[in-house]
């Protein structure tokens, strides 16, 4: 079972967002900012991010550059999520996410896009074996 951390500051959303994925067969866990991050990475070790860009005082782009930049992150594909940003936006700026999508979103839509990240992350793990 694919584990995915979700961080929202919306508790409405992310309990959306978990109840959607719990459903599609993930193992979720829900942080509402970004502070505990790090720790919920160390302890809970998802396969996929689901990171909101605005999380109150702390910016998810931010946060997504240094999980990108530290080696035991690294890895971890991002999915980007906002309300305030276009996809177009994404097209010339880059924080190392994986995937980006804007708010509101339909379930379905979420599902595919965190479904692809995940097969092209095993491909890649396949072509390495």
């Amino acid at each position: 079972m694919k584990r995915i951390l979700v961080v929202d500051d919306d508790v409405e959303v992310l309990e959306t967002i978990q109840l959607i994925l719990e459903i599609g067969g993930f193992k979720v866990s829900a942080l509402l900012d970004g502070e505990e991050v790090f720790n919920r990475i160390e302890s809970f070790k998802p396969d996929l991010i689901l990171l909101d860009i605005s999380l109150g005082h702390i910016d998810g782009r931010v946060l997504c550059e240094q999980l990108k930049s530290i080696d035991s992150t690294s890895k971890i594909p991002i999915l980007l999520i906002s309300g305030l940003y276009d996809p177009k936006d994404f097209t010339t700026l880059n924080y190392g996410q994986d995937d980006f999508l804007s708010k509101p979103f339909q379930m379905d839509v979420l599902l595919k896009k965190i479904s692809k990240i995940l097969s092209l992350e095993q491909d890649e793990t396949y072509l390495m074996n």
